[in-house]
């Protein structure tokens, strides 16, 4: 049974940031990236390329799926009418640590704005939120770094089992 994992950028407001993920999302096999509230596109409304997305996914942008959608509620509907799992990247009352969290179905990451998050009302939408442990006195990584942790130990979760 082939799992699909979908990649959900919600208000994301560094157009280098939306690059990065999109690089990162190729290499971690990652279906389609849904853009969603005000983040920035490849392409503009005008048809351009957004150059600092383009940049910085170094052509990831022409070879992954991706689809704008400003409510990000809709996205959420449509995955789960497909049977997708939706799990917000945040850091809440209820979320579980990110490498704990298993799931056997198609799944669907959302990752925040870079200052305020994934918002409480969209973590509600979600079937679960994970978030990644800090232990510093930061409290958060950057939006691109997260989005490489969790679909990098969403691959992991793919993979089978190497006899040692």
């Amino acid at each position: 049974m082939k799992r699909d994992t979908f990649v959900i950028l919600h208000n994301i407001r560094s157009a280098h940031n939306v690059g990065s993920v999109f690089r990162t999302a190729d290499g971690a096999g990652v279906t389609k990236i849904y853009l969603t509230g005000y983040t920035p596109t490849p392409i503009d409304r005008f048809g351009r390329v957004v150059s600092e997305i383009a940049k910085t996914s170094l052509g990831a942008t022409e070879s992954m799926l991706w689809e704008y959608e400003e409510d990000i509620s809709i996205v959420i509907k449509k995955l789960h009418e497909d049977g997708v799992e939706v799990i917000a990247v945040e850091q809440s009352e209820t979320s579980i640590p990110y490498d704990t969290y298993k799931t056997k179905a198609s799944r669907a990451y959302i990752f925040g704005n870079e200052v305020d998050g994934v918002p409480k009302e969209v973590c509600t939408e979600a079937d679960a939120v994970v978030e990644i442990p800090m232990m510093g006195e930061k409290e958060s990584l950057n939006v691109s770094v997260s989005a490489g942790v969790i679909l990098y130990q969403d691959l992991r979760q793919k993979e089978p089992s190497s006899p040692a």
